[in-house]
């Protein structure tokens, strides 16, 4: 009875590596391939759009939409570079930054299938997708803007036309749609609208999603993985420049925000306003009221709040965040010299964004997606947070 038993665990022993390359083998090509291979065609169909909204903070909220809406209709979402605006410093233009030089790709697949923008372009494109038969798709009302009244603006004005172009791609004709939004009660209407079969590859002018992110998305952020190379710049930056425990702080303090925030004082806007769901709650009619503190805290307000909490932390240091003026002298002063205070104001936001969502207290900004990036990572990772004017949000129904 021996040899028999022997034998099926040598073949079991045998089997197990080959098993663990063929289950790698099928989670590159399902992420878009390696090498020079080419990723299979996914007979389900592609999603593909512009972030062509906002900045960092805004795109991050529409990918989280978007990556709902592609699972949804169970198409593979091809994820777009991010859009950078360096119209103040070299390259003064748009840059395209690729999703996988901030973030990793490999675990949006534990939610759904996905493949980068530029692989899709340079490795299923050329045969599935070639010139001649790349087709738009847009609401009527986007159409309307044409001259024609019946072509979608892709590529009408910046940032729609360099985010294309950067891919050399020109839209042969258009297929228009009304009556149905990128909501999930919609999910039928659009698959049977638009089938992979007739409709492969849906190419949208821009993100499928809402501004700011719906509540039921918000879990979706524990999919965002920071880069290993992202990870170690912010580390080394954190070990070399800040000494725990250490306050985080986000101040959206520019000129442009100072514009901004003045409609709350003239009842232009109400609690909803941008990203502050996060921290007045989604309920319209159960919002807490968003304050000028909230909105855009004065000086008086930033040394309250940060008071509050370098005590409650015992913080040791504060990482400073801004847009613009960070404060660092008068908040040196406040804290008599006791607390070590940093401003690094880096060239790329992430890095702003790692070492805020490591500080061991966060406190941002109600108002703005920046903060908003943050909180979300923060709450994945079970991490306290606050905002000026409310040292004590609501748990949202999310809770993650």
């Amino acid at each position: 009875m021996g040899p028999p038993l022997l034998d099926l665990r040598r073949a079991v022993m045998a089997a197990v590596p080959v098993l663990v390359l063929l289950f790698l083998l099928l989670l590159v090509m399902a992420a878009g391939g390696g090498g020079g291979s080419a990723p299979a065609w996914d007979p389900a169909g592609y999603l593909l759009y512009c972030p062509c909204m906002g900045r960092f903070g805004n795109q991050a909220e529409h990918f989280l939409g978007a990556l709902a809406f592609a699972r949804d209709l169970n198409r593979t979402l091809a994820v777009p570079p991010w859009i950078e605006y360096r119209h103040h410093r070299p390259p003064y233009t748009n840059l395209h930054v690729p999703y996988t030089e901030h973030f990793r790709l490999e675990p949006l697949l534990q939610y759904h299938r996905v493949i980068s923008l530029e692989d899709f372009m340079e490795k299923l494109a050329p045969v599935h997708w070639p010139p001649g038969k790349r087709v738009a798709y847009c609401f009527e009302a986007a159409a309307q803007r044409s001259a024609d009244k019946s072509t979608c603006p892709m590529k009408d004005g910046n940032p729609f036309g360099p985010f294309w172009d950067q891919f050399q791609v020109n839209f042969d004709k258009s297929e228009l749609f009304k009556g149905i939004s990128f909501s999930s009660a919609y999910k039928d209407h659009w698959i049977q609208r638009f089938s992979p079969s007739e409709h492969p590859v849906l190419a949208l002018p821009g993100a499928p999603a809402q501004f700011p992110v719906l509540e039921e998305h918000r879990p979706l952020h524990k999919y965002i993985v920071w880069s290993d190379e992202m990870v170690k710049k912010g580390e080394a930056y954190i070990h070399s420049l800040l000494v725990r425990p250490y306050v985080g702080i986000h101040l959206r303090i520019g000129s442009d925000w100072k514009n901004a925030c003045n409609m709350l004082k003239d009842g232009t806007a109400g609690p909803h306003f941008m990203a502050s769901p996060q921290c007045v709650g989604y309920d319209r009619s159960a919002a807490v009221p968003l304050t000028m503190d909230m909105c855009l805290p004065d000086l008086k307000e930033i040394k309250r709040a940060l008071k509050l909490w370098v005590e409650k932390t015992e913080a040791k240091s504060v990482y400073i965040a801004t847009d613009s003026e960070p404060y660092t002298t008068e908040i040196q002063q406040f804290f008599q010299g006791k607390v070590k205070i940093v401003s690094l104001q880096p060239e790329v936001p992430q890095i702003d964004l790692y070492v805020l969502g490591q500080s061991d207290h966060f406190i941002g900004n109600c108002v703005s997606s920046f903060t908003a990036f943050v909180k979300r990572e923060r709450d994945v990772h079970g991490r306290p947070s606050s905002f000026f004017g409310m040292d004590h949000p609501p748990r949202l129904r999310d809770e993650f």
